[in-house]
């Protein structure tokens, strides 16, 4: 089990895919993920990686969260969160997360914070028809009706379907495809509706009814790893050039030298004949 990302909600738009089917897409991005901390057994008793989203303006952060923030060698984040891993799933300190993390096609899990609804009858919190829209029926068309039973057990169950607060809660959608990836900006595409308002964050994993992905990057995407293969193929390209600029330099440099010198001698030369 590997770690999972936190991003934020911008919203949502829509795409056609190749065949011209509409498809609804919402947009979560990325900004300054690292890990803040890690969870061991050892120490913790669990294993995890904890990390952090986007970059929290100083005089916002208590003393004890910018000396914890120091102590990781990290800017002081936005939003915190731990996601549980396997030993072999620990990330280090201080690495920065990729969008490529997770690959286009792969199925994930998000979790997030509904919108609140506040006090909703029975009809919007959970679907009843109402009453009777004809005769008979006096100013209670959308009331919830009947709720207890006879004189036995002559009480109303715990649990029973009825008016109250909605929304406001967590919630976890499974089986959500990504649909793409940008690494550059940091986006990551999903077909379908996410739980949460704009601007909200919320936690994606790898689906656990889904197989993962083989080329999704184990123990996690990182920017890191990224920049090193980059500058590998620099390295590659930009070698030869460099070996040849050594090997040419010397030979250079000797007739540069061996040129001043016969220029002296024939100078000297010159003045002794006069």
């Amino acid at each position: 089990m590997r770690t999972g990302l936190l991003v934020q909600k911008l919203g949502m738009t829509r795409r056609f895919d190749e065949s011209g089917l509409h498809l609804p897409i919402t947009v979560l991005k990325m900004d300054n993920v690292q890990v803040v901390a890690q969870r061991t057994e050892d120490t913790d008793g669990y294993n995890a990686v904890q990390m952090g989203w986007g970059t929290a303006k100083v005089k916002n952060v208590s003393k004890g969260m910018s000396g914890y923030f120091a102590k990781a060698k990290v800017e002081p984040k936005r939003k915190l969160t731990e996601f549980r891993v396997n030993a072999d799933g620990l990330v280090d300190v201080g690495a920065e997360f990729s969008a490529n993390h997770f690959v286009a096609g792969q199925f994930v899990d998000v979790c997030g914070t509904t919108i609140g609804k506040g006090f909703a009858g029975g009809m919007k919190r959970h679907g009843f028809s109402g009453l009777r829209a004809s005769h008979g029926v006096s100013i209670n068309h959308r009331s919830l009706g009947s709720t207890g039973q006879c004189q036995d057990p002559g009480k109303v169950f715990k649990g029973k379907k009825m008016a109250g607060h909605m929304g406001g809660v967590r919630v976890t959608t499974q089986n959500l495809k990504i649909v793409d990836v940008d690494e550059e900006r940091g986006l990551i595409l999903i077909r379908g509706s996410v739980p949460g308002a704009k601007g909200g964050f919320v936690r994606i994993t790898d689906a656990i009814k889904k197989p993962r992905p083989d080329d999704a990057p184990y123990p996690a995407g990182l920017k890191t790893n990224v920049a090193m293969v980059k500058d590998e193929a620099t390295v590659e390209e930009v070698a030869p050039d460099e070996e040849a600029a050594l090997v040419e330099t010397p030979a250079e440099v000797e007739a540069e030298f061996s040129g001043k010198d016969d220029a002296d001698a024939v100078a000297g030369g010159t003045e002794e004949k006069e």
